[in-house]
């Protein structure tokens, strides 16, 4: 979490004196005006407040009616949350490679296709976006969907327009550690109408029953689905949230370049597929040898891709041992549908993204920083590299 003050503060007070925190009949009305902001912000028909940004990935692949016997493409660096929220849903994940702008690899989801592919799930890893133009050149050649996961890259965009709403349907996070944070919380952006109506059903699952008139104008009809609803305290500091978010990337943007600039051309970059529209949270080094990526992180205290735990395939416990749910017969790689799909996670899998990610070293950058800081981060870097 960047910057939070007196604004959510006073902004969660008024939901609470109230004491009527309910989406649906709630007096503030906190999670429409947020859904009201969030289309207005990035130009969407429709959009729906949940309660992290798994829930929202999960909410929008049942829209788009992706099940058992159905395979997704993820890229091989990416939280584990993206692959689990496929299996959530019985289809199977196929790990992809990721290039050296540690997204997903355009050429290696030509080569993975198959007849089994239904979707793909960019994600916009760090703030860094995707190659949005190939994938989606790729996903219309092949008749298949693009599900956004912009979780780390709200406010990150891709030729002018913003991550999250150039594929069919698009994901964010409100997670502490993300651009804008209630905490936890998340979000669903569509201009599909049908898969606008279907991630709302799922994601409030109750609302098709009672709780007020949200879906008396829905053509599809209602199912079975679950709790991901978002109240009115979270979406009330959303709000709040919103509102900084085009400072806090001016200036996140501005200190990575000041940073830059003071390195003064002595380091190599990871390539970025545009450097205009990533949010600058991050500054991503890149090294001849997987020494060097390694001595910097530790000399720098820089993030070493490789080892981020639960970001990295290899490290996806769960889906490596092929453990998707309790039951048997709820787990997809137990179902029948699914037993000539590709559920290989082992390390061999992706030796490319492998590479790429032990040669690159990322610098977390602060919004905040004062001349001072950077000054004092450049030195530490530039010590780090002549030693």
């Amino acid at each position: 979490m960047y910057r939070i003050g007196n604004e959510e503060i006073n902004a969660v007070k008024e939901v609470i004196e109230k004491k009527d925190f309910f989406k649906v009949n709630g007096s503030c009305k906190a999670v429409w005006g947020f859904e009201e902001d969030m289309k207005a912000y990035f130009g969407t028909s429709h959009a729906a407040f949940t309660t992290s940004g798994t829930g929202a990935l999960v909410s929008a692949l049942v829209a788009l009616g992706i099940g058992p016997g159905d395979e997704v493409l993820v890229p091989a660096y990416t939280y584990i949350a993206t692959a689990m929220a496929v299996i959530a849903v019985g289809a199977i994940p196929v790990v992809t490679e990721v290039d050296a702008t540690l997204s997903i690899d355009p050429d290696d989801i030509e080569r993975k296709i198959t007849p089994a592919v239904r979707c793909i799930i960019p994600v916009h890893m760090n703030g860094r976006p995707c190659n949005m133009g190939r994938i989606k050149e790729i996903a219309d050649k092949h008749g298949i969907y693009i599900l956004e996961d912009a979780c780390q890259g709200v406010g990150s965009s891709y030729k002018g327009q913003y991550s999250g709403t150039i594929g069919d349907i698009g994901t964010f996070s409100f997670n502490f550690f993300k651009i804008i944070s209630c905490g936890e919380g998340g979000a669903i952006l569509t201009n599909n109408q049908k898969l606008y109506e279907r991630s709302c059903i799922y994601h409030d699952a109750s609302a098709i029953a009672f709780f007020g008139e949200q879906m008396k104008d829905f053509s599809e009809q209602g199912f079975c689905g679950t709790e991901y609803r978002g109240n009115e305290i979270l979406a009330a500091i959303m709000r709040c949230q919103i509102k900084k978010l085009d400072s806090i990337v001016h200036d996140l943007r501005a200190n990575r370049q000041a940073l830059i600039d003071k390195l003064g051309g002595k380091f190599t970059f990871a390539p970025d597929n545009d450097a205009n529209g990533d949010t600058g949270n991050v500054l991503a080094f890149r090294f001849d040898t997987i020494e060097e990526a390694k001595t910097f992180a530790e000399k720098t205290d820089s993030m070493y891709p490789i080892n981020t735990d639960r970001h990295v395939y290899v490290n996806w416990t769960p889906l490596v041992e092929k453990r998707g749910a309790v039951h048997p017969l709820m787990d997809p790689f137990k179902m029948p549908a699914n037993a000539n799909l590709r559920h290989n996670y082992t390390a061999d899998a992706c030796p490319v993204s492998l590479e790429h990610l032990a040669k690159t070293v990322c610098c977390f950058i602060s919004p905040d920083w004062t001349e001072e800081d950077i000054e004092k981060k450049a030195a530490c870097m530039l010590a780090a590299c002549n030693s």
